[in-house]
């Protein structure tokens, strides 16, 4: 028999459906949306909404009166799909590309703003990268980042990236404002696949393609990483190798065409 017992948090309830709605959404939208889809008063709407924002799990979009998830939110998602398969199923096909191209591969997730990387494979007689398993980069400037920003919704990504403050730098290099970043991630989708050239570790170039999942969100990216000074490699077929195996490890979270 149900548990009639239990006692009833409204407040609760409200605040996982508006996540679970803004989850489903393919961009920012506004509150009185979310009141009318869920049912919810106004007031009470934006209320959870204003606490919400105050712990980074949504953000809101004056200028277009929208709200999105936040960095927070991201990070649930990131700490899900480190507990999913994705590591468990990308390891042998990192290893299988690895060895196909000669060079190290890696496997990176979204984290707020950073990528979180979950599996390395690093090809024989290749240096260590900084790439390892557990670090975190700043998504705008990584290869793999790069490959999933571009593929979420433009105004999601201004949401994660309001202002220049958002956008961090190592090496005085990569895009430093919103305005260099959407021109960045145009290129990515103009290209296909995601590059960089010494932005994170002076030396090495890195081209990477994302894991798409069953609603088109990136689940991950993969990415091959290559001394720059090292014998010349066509980027654009290693990108075509990434794309496969990205599109492969798509199909095995379930992804369907």
């Amino acid at each position: 028999m149900p548990d009639n017992t239990r006692p009833q948090v409204p407040a609760a309830d409200q605040t996982l459906r508006i996540l679970s709605l803004l989850a489903r959404q393919p961009g920012p939208i506004a509150a009185q949306t979310i009141a009318a889809s869920l049912g919810i008063p106004r007031s009470s709407t934006y209320h959870l909404l204003a606490t919400l924002e105050q712990h980074g799990y949504v953000v809101h979009l004056p200028g277009d009166r929208r709200w999105g998830l936040g960095t927070a939110a991201f990070e649930l998602g990131g700490g899900y799909a480190r507990q999913q398969p994705l590591a468990r199923l990308g390891r042998p096909l990192l290893a299988a590309l690895s060895d196909r191209v000669g060079e190290s591969a890696h496997l990176a997730v979204l984290a707020g703003r950073d990528v979180l990387y979950i599996v390395e494979e690093r090809a024989p007689r290749r240096p260590t990268l900084v790439t390892d398993v557990g670090v975190r980069l700043p998504a705008h400037l990584t290869a793999t980042g790069r490959a999933m920003l571009a593929a979420l919704p433009r105004e999601q990504v201004r949401a994660l990236f309001p202002d220049a403050t958002a956008l961090s730098q190592r090496h005085g290099t990569g895009p430093a404002t919103p305005r260099e970043l959407r021109e960045v991630l145009r290129l990515v989708r103009a290209d296909g696949y995601a590059s960089e050239n010494g932005e994170i570790t002076p030396g090495f170039r890195s081209v990477a393609a994302a894991v798409l999942d069953h609603a088109g969100w990136p689940a991950a990216a993969v990415a091959i990483t290559w001394p720059a000074d090292g014998p010349a490699r066509d980027a654009d077929a290693l990108a075509s190798a990434a794309s496969g195996t990205a599109a492969e490890l798509a199909r095995r979270i379930g992804r369907h065409a």
